[in-house]
């Protein structure tokens, strides 16, 4: 999405009623209050997305896994995981298959993070049905999904 528009900005008049603005704005809408509800918990998406990965993985992950899972590369996996771990909500552990390589363990602390931003993720979208309460969900679904 592009944010160098200055928040505000008016758009040309024929631009007014464009659905993709619209959309591009409730998009941006949607993202800033997911930010600051996670942000509450001292959570990033990207921090929340690996504890998630981390939690349902039952067991230490290793690092190349998790990149996969979050869609990213290794270097920034390992960024993160260096933040997850000053902040003492994962811990790199020994991979016993393979002794050149680490996995990635959630802390309890870290389950604690991931439930309180799981919570908040769910209070955002509880939100937005709600304000979406009289649209068709499933039609506005099927909408934007074709989109993709």
């Amino acid at each position: 999405m592009n944010k160098t528009r200055a928040r505000g900005a008016r758009r040309p008049a024929l631009e007014a009623d464009d659905v993709m603005w619209s959309l591009m704005e409730a998009a941006h809408a949607v993202e800033t209050q997911l930010e600051g509800a996670l942000a509450e918990v001292e959570l990033s998406g990207a921090k929340l997305a690996a504890l998630t990965h981390l939690v349902e993985a039952k067991q230490p992950v290793p690092l190349g896994e998790l990149a996969e899972q979050c869609a990213c590369v290794r270097s920034n996996i390992t960024q993160l995981i260096d933040r997850l771990e000053a902040e003492q909500l994962v811990r790199r552990v020994d991979d016993p298959a393979d002794r050149r390589s680490l996995r990635a363990a959630i802390t309890p602390l870290g389950r604690e993070r991931q439930a309180a931003g799981a919570q908040k993720v769910l209070e955002v979208r509880r939100k937005l049905a709600k304000a979406l309460g009289a649209i068709d969900h499933a039609a506005l679904k099927r909408a934007l999904s074709s989109l993709q």
